[in-house]
């Protein structure tokens, strides 16, 4: 049986790169192994990262879709593996399921205005659908990116959302709960820049991604906007462990976030999010 009959079955991939974002936070690169077929995956799906002796976590593909011969996983460390996976250096093996899970969906909102909201290390996840968005520029309306981080130390990407920032067709706002240093920029949650930005409520899609309390009020403050509510997508990474469904861990009501998600429609999980700890 072969990795692709056998959905548990890691395949190796050898570490490329390594660069730090933030002090909890890293990015790293892996190649397949020599010989091995690029791992083909949609902005929004994720990887199961194994750390060989430790265990494996779910980590969202952060990389380029157009570009999957290398594969980028942002990751905070928080627990065992991703202190393992913290710990490895150039040329080290790590072993890799996937792409699971649900797509953003940025090729059938072609034609309209793009709203990305998100926090914190949520900028991952949506990273590979700005790239999308870009590469595709002229299919859409206005591109908004709304940007919220603890501090300015803890902003993802800092390079490339500065660059993002300094492109005439994108509107990009950054703001933090704390200021601190040199900054000038904006202060306070991410869901107060919502009212001032442009785009037309009534034909665009929304993609928002990061803790639960955000994603809530920032549904509340797009739909006094204008957005209608299956416009809105979320990604709901939470808990998952197996990536196929199989050992319940990630089960929101009814739905599997690793199988049925990461993405959703906001309609498929509204009740769900007004529940605290489901």
């Amino acid at each position: 049986m072969n990795h692709a009959d056998n959905p548990l079955l890691p395949r190796e991939f050898r570490v490329s790169k390594i660069a730090r974002e933030t002090h909890d936070s890293f990015t790293m690169e892996l190649d397949p192994a020599k010989g091995a077929k690029a791992l083909h995956f949609a902005s929004g799906q994720f990887n199961m990262l194994y750390a060989f002796g430790v265990g494996e976590a779910p980590i969202s593909i952060s990389g380029n879709p157009g570009n999957p011969r290398t594969l980028t996983h942002t990751i905070r460390v928080v627990g065992p593996v991703t202190k393992a996976l913290h710990g490895l250096g150039i040329g080290d093996w790590v072993g890799v399921r996937g792409p699971f899970g649900t797509n953003w969906p940025v090729r059938e909102s072609m034609g309209k205005d793009i709203v990305i909201v998100t926090g914190g290390i949520g900028l991952a996840p949506l990273r590979p659908a700005m790239y999308e968005i870009m590469e595709n520029r002229g299919k859409f309306g206005n591109v908004v990116l709304l940007y919220g981080a603890r501090t300015p130390n803890d902003i993802l990407y800092e390079r490339e959302v500065k660059k993002w920032r300094s492109q005439f067709d994108l509107h990009v706002n950054v703001t933090v709960d704390r200021a601190a240093g040199k900054w000038k920029g904006n202060v306070g949650v991410v869901t107060t820049l919502i009212p001032n930005v442009h785009f037309d409520p009534y034909q665009a899609t929304a993609l928002i991604c990061g803790p639960e309390v955000m994603i809530r009020y920032t549904v509340i403050e797009l739909r006094k906007r204008g957005v209608a509510s299956e416009n809105i997508f979320v990604s709901m990474e939470r808990n998952m462990k197996c990536g196929i469904g199989h050992c319940g861990h990630c089960q929101l009501g009814p739905h599997f976030v690793c199988k049925d998600g990461p993405v959703f429609r906001y309609n498929q999980v509204k009740r769900l999010l007004d529940i605290r700890e489901v």
